[in-house]
């Protein structure tokens, strides 16, 4: 179903995300920061969806088929290096922070901070080429926003 989109992910060259693949990408990423503890629950999934429907001006009904299509994308998507290229190809520097917060809204959904998934957040911030302390101050927000 995403093999072309894969291959786009995967070449060696990428042109940046038409806007319809960069929102299926950065929802996946969200999946896969979901998944990272291995529980995947529906605070996670509403979560997502309400982000999607929030960025991208979305209804209930389509931000959550955009969600299934990202997490049938994120369970075939290669590694997350590459697959977070993708994205900040895609996305201007000064939206990443927004990812990073919506990615720690993801995280923080189910109310704990799990290892693997500040792990894959610290990781994913960095490919993104947010440093560590801007990712903090983003989680800080979030926590604060509740």
């Amino acid at each position: 179903m995403f093999a072309d989109f894969l291959k786009r992910l995967v070449d060696p060259g990428p042109e940046p995300l038409p806007d319809a693949d960069a929102r299926l990408a950065l929802c996946a990423l969200l999946v896969r920061v979901a998944r990272a503890d291995e529980t995947y629950d529906q605070s996670e999934q509403d979560r997502i969806d309400r982000i999607a429907a929030t960025r991208y001006g979305l209804s209930p009904f389509e931000a959550s088929k955009l969600r299934r299509e990202a997490e049938a994308l994120e369970a075939e998507a290669p590694d997350t290096v590459r697959f977070t290229r993708a994205i900040k190809d895609a996305v201007a520097y000064e939206d990443r922070i927004a990812v990073i917060e919506a990615l720690w809204q993801v995280a923080l959904a189910d109310g704990e901070r799990d290892d693997e998934e500040d792990a894959l957040l610290r990781l994913v911030s960095n490919l993104l080429g947010i440093n560590d302390r801007d990712s903090a101050l983003a989680r800080q927000r979030v926590e604060a926003a509740g």
